[in-house]
C-alpha cells in the first residue's frame, strides 16, 4: 500500500500551486486515502468477532487527522499525558481510549481514571495497587520472553522494558480481580513493520493461549485481546503489502476454534497507525541547491531532524523520492547518483543516501513518499530548526492547513518563565 496512483494523480500537478499558497516546506495528508484505508479495514475485519481499531496517536498526533478517526468509529491507543489530553478534547471517552501504561507516575494512573476514565493496559505488577480508583475493565500487557512471536525490528522479549512476563501473567489477574476488576482484556506488542502477515497469525494464537491458561487458574472469561500495530507498509517499490485479508481469514478461524472450546469469542482489537496514514502522506520541499564534493548533493529547505528524522536514524528506513519539475511533472530523463540533503549540521541530516534520480534543479520540488506515519511526530528542533506545517488534501479537492508551522517565537518561548533560584 505505497503511496498511490490515485494520490499521486491527485496531488503532483496542484503541488506547485499549493506549494505557492502555502510555501514550503510542509507535510500534505490524503483525507480520501485515509478514510478509504480505515473503511477497508474494517470491511475487511468485519467476520472477526467484535474487531476494534484503536489508532495509534503517536504515529501522527493531529487533531484533524484524530477526527477522521473517530468519524469512522475508531478508538485512540494513547501513551502519554499529552495523547490522553488530546483524545478527550476531541471527544474521545471511556473504551473508545486504551491507555497503555509504561514507567508510568501516580499522577498519571490519576488522570487516565478522570473525567470518563479509558481501557487501562497495566504494564507491570507492581503498578496494581498505585492504581485508585481500580478500574472495572482491567487490561495487562504480555511479554512473551523467550517465545519469539514477533520480527527482530521490535527486538528480543526478555531485553524490553514492556509487559508482564509469562510466570507473572496469571498473578496479575489474580491481584486485579481482588481489586475489584470484573472484566478483563489482553495486549502484546511484538513486531514493528511487518509486512508478513504471519507474525500477527502467530500473536492471536499465542494470546488465546495465554487466555486459556488464565481461565482455567482464575475462571474468567476476557473481554477483548489486542494484537496491538506493527503492521508495516511497503516504504519500497518492489515491498510486498501486508496480506490483510489473510490476517482476517485466519484470525477468524483461531477466533471460531477458542469459541468452541471455551464457550465464548473475545473480541479483536488492534492498534494500526503506520498502515493507517503511513502511505497516506508526503513531505514537499523546495530544492534550493546543487553541491559537488567528493559526491553529489542535492539541498532542500528543511533538515531531517525537523521534518523526517526516520532516514537519518534508522539505518534501513527508506522514504522514495520524486522530484517534480515547475509545472508540477515528475522530472525524467537520466538518473543521477546524490545525497539528498538538508542544512542541518549533522552529517546524518539526509533523506537520501546515493540515491538515483533524475536531475533536480534548484526551484523543483522533492516529494518523500509515505511520511504520514512516525515523521512528523518524532520531529525536534535540534539546531533550532523549525518544524513545518501540516496540510490535508480533502476528499473535494481542497487544501486546509491541519497544523501551522512552528516559529521563531515558539522556539523560544520556554525561555519565558518566573524565575526561581534554590540557595
Amino acid at each position: 500500500m505505497p503511496m498511490s496512483a490515485d494520490f499521486q494523480k491527485r496531488l503532483f500537478g496542484r503541488l506547485p500551486e499549493i506549494a505557492k499558497y502555502f510555501e514550503t516546506p510542509f507535510h500534505i495528508f490524503d483525507e480520501k486515502g485515509i478514510l478509504e484505508t480505515g473503511e477497508g479495514l474494517k470491511a475487511l475485519l468485519k467476520p472477526v468477532t467484535g474487531f476494534q481499531e484503536y489508532y495509534a496517536v503517536k504515529a501522527l498526533p493531529t487533531p484533524a487527522i484524530l477526527q477522521l478517526m473517530q468519524k469512522m468509529g475508531f478508538g485512540l491507543d494513547c501513551s502519554s499525558p499529552s495523547e490522553l489530553i488530546m483524545a478527550r478534547r476531541l471527544g474521545f471517552r471511556g473504551e473508545n481510549i486504551m491507555f497503555s501504561s509504561n514507567d508510568t507516575s501516580d499522577a498519571l494512573f490519576k488522570m487516565s481514571q478522570e473525567d470518563g476514565g479509558c481501557i487501562l493496559n497495566i504494564d507491570d505488577l507492581s503498578m496494581i495497587e498505585r492504581v485508585n480508583p481500580f478500574p472495572e475493565l482491567i487490561c495487562f500487557r504480555y511479554n512473551p520472553g523467550e517465545r519469539r512471536t514477533g520480527n527482530a525490528i521490535i527486538g528480543i522479549p526478555v531485553e524490553a522494558k514492556y509487559g508482564l512476563r509469562h510466570d507473572q501473567i496469571v498473578e496479575g489477574y489474580r491481584r486485579a480481580k481482588a481489586r475489584g476488576a470484573r472484566r478483563f482484556g489482553l495486549h502484546t506488542m511484538v513486531i514493528s513493520n511487518e509486512r508478513n502477515y504471519k507474525y500477527m497469525i502467530e500473536t492471536v494464537r499465542m494470546l488465546l493461549e495465554i487466555m486459556e491458561m488464565v481461565n482455567r487458574e482464575l475462571g474468567i472469561h476476557f473481554d477483548f485481546f489486542n494484537i496491538s500495530g506493527g503492521v508495516g507498509i511497503p516504504y519500497k517499490p518492489d515491498d510486498k503489502t501486508f496480506d490483510m485479508p489473510a490476517l482476517a481469514r485466519e484470525s477468524a478461524a483461531l477466533i471460531r476454534e477458542f469459541s468452541l472450546k471455551q464457550g465464548y469469542a473475545p473480541r479483536l482489537f488492534m492498534e494500526c497507525g503506520r498502515y493507517m496514514t503511513g502511505p497516506h502522506g508526503v513531505l514537499v520541499a523546495r530544492v534550493i541547491n546543487r553541491m559537488s564534493k567528493y559526491r553529489e548533493y542535492i539541498g532542500v529547505d528543511t533538515s531531517t531532524c525537523a521534518a523526517n528524522i526516520r532516514p537519518a536514524i534508522y539505518e534501513s528506513a527508506y522514504h522514495q523520492i520524486t522530484i517534480l519539475d515547475p509545472a508540477g511533472r515528475p522530472r525524467q530523463g537520466p538518473g543521477e547518483v546524490v545525497d539528498v540533503v538538508g542544512p542541518l549540521c549533522e552529517n546524518s541530516d539526509k533523506f537520501a543516501k546515493q540515491r538515483t534520480l533524475p536531475r533536480a534543479e534548484i526551484g523543483d520540488l522533492m516529494v518523500q513518499h509515505d511520511t504520514g506515519a512516525h515523521s512528523p511526530a518524532m520531529g525536534s528542533n535540534y539546531n533550532g530548526w523549525l518544524r513545518p506545517q501540516q496540510l490535508l488534501l480533502r476528499a473535494d479537492g481542497s487544501v486546509e492547513l491541519i497544523k501551522r508551522a512552528e516559529t521563531i517565537e515558539d522556539l523560544f518561548a520556554t525561555f519565558n518563565f518566573e524565575q526561581k533560584i534554590l540557595k
